[in-house]
């Protein structure tokens, strides 16, 4: 009652404040368009088709059997996880969650399963990272490479961790491998065709009725993720002017929005220079932001998995980041030194260049990720062919007498 209480209130407030205040919550709403139409509408649309085609013809289950024996080994998740890794990796916020929550009403993960797969899978776009933030908003790619290293090195050692802490609890839960489901990879290409087919009959539709579905509901997810991001931008520019003074300005935009709080991290002044821009980024985009834990649960409704446990996972995770970017920046300019010598130059300034000076995100700052949408193709396969590898190496092999 209370809560429900509380968030008619907040919702009176931020319309009153609309009215009150409607030329700034136009511009907020175009900043957060601006972000969806350049960024998310381009990186997510063919990972969300791809994930519902890959629902419809079993393609996602005859993975999960390949891939059974690394998930198993390394997360104690079934092998169809690596799918949502692939897919959450290479396709950002919020495909992970997307898909995820289809595993969870398919029963193919247990709610704690799923709900240690939702914080390994919810991830920013990799291109964001590369390409935006370290080419774009720092002008450095070298940089934008070391972030999104802290960002997947924090990923993997919380999910590592959080496997580790709770084996006792989901050991019930789990499916344990049999020594003869792995033993060779004959078997496990006999069963990923099983698997698969099975998966198919089930679903029963055609390819031009599937085709139709995944693209419909794409687009549908698509608005609704542009609803959210328009929401947050609109908060922030609301909210702004409320803080206390002497707040770090990228706070407040990185607890809301990890677009427009990354873009207001690299705009900022830290007295320890150009490591501590690059820490406050990883931090921002390790959390995502509220608008982007609203749209993971907007994805896992009805699947019960909890919102606040993905929330405090991802507090942790960014703390993590954080401390992980400043303690290896020093190694990660002496070995960027060594493979790209013009980097080291540029990681080593004590002061910030080459940032915005304001946290307003235009069109003309940022790097359409239109023209890219076959690198983000390229980067899942990679990915996935690299898991299935891993996979291969991980599964025991078959004992000849």
């Amino acid at each position: 009652m209370t809560r429900s209480i509380m968030l008619a209130c907040l919702s009176i407030l931020l319309v009153a404040s609309i009215i009150l205040r409607p030329g700034e919550a136009f511009q907020a709403s175009l900043q957060g368009l601006t972000v969806w139409w350049n960024l998310v509408f381009p990186g997510l649309l063919p990972f969300l088709t791809l994930l519902e085609l890959m629902l419809a013809f079993g393609t996602i289950h005859g993975f999960g059997a390949l891939l059974q024996p690394l998930m198993r080994k390394l997360f104690r998740l079934p092998g169809e996880a690596g799918i949502a890794i692939a897919l959450g990796w290479s396709g950002g916020f919020p495909c992970g969650a997307e898909t995820t929550a289809a595993l969870r009403r398919s029963e193919t993960v247990t709610a704690q399963e799923g709900q240690r797969l939702l914080a390994l899978t919810h991830m920013p776009s990799p291109l964001f990272m590369l390409l935006v933030v370290g080419a774009g908003f720092l002008k450095q790619p070298a940089i934008g490479a070391a972030i999104a290293a802290a960002v997947w090195v924090s990923a993997l050692l919380t999910a590592f961790l959080h496997a580790r802490f709770t084996k006792h609890r989901s050991a019930a839960s789990s499916k344990p491998i049999q020594p003869s489901e792995s033993a060779s990879l004959s078997t496990l290409l006999k069963q990923a065709a099983v698997a698969m087919q099975a998966a198919r009959k089930r679903d029963g539709r055609t390819f031009g009725k599937a085709l139709g579905d995944s693209v419909t509901v794409s687009v549908y997810k698509l608005m609704a993720i542009g609803g959210f991001m328009m929401f947050g931008a609109v908060l922030v520019k609301l909210a702004q002017p409320l803080l206390p003074q002497g707040t770090p300005a990228f706070l407040l935009p990185g607890l809301i929005e990890s677009h427009i709080g990354t873009y207001a991290a690299a705009s900022s002044t830290f007295t320890g220079g150009l490591p501590w821009n690059a820490a406050a980024i990883a931090a921002v985009l390790s959390f995502g932001g509220l608008s982007a834990l609203l749209q993971a649960g907007s994805a896992i409704t009805g699947t019960g998995l909890s919102l606040k446990r993905l929330a405090a996972t991802r507090l942790f995770q960014s703390l993590l980041a954080f401390i992980l970017t400043l303690a290896a920046w020093n190694p990660m300019t002496s070995l960027l030194g060594r493979v790209i010598p013009s980097a080291a130059p540029a990681m080593l300034q004590t002061e910030k260049t080459g940032a915005a000076s304001n946290a307003i995100i235009r069109a003309g700052d940022l790097h359409s990720l239109w023209p890219y949408t076959p690198v983000l193709l390229v980067l899942f396969l990679f990915i996935l062919l690299a898991l299935l590898i891993a996979s291969m190496l991980a599964a025991p092999q078959s004992k000849t007498h």
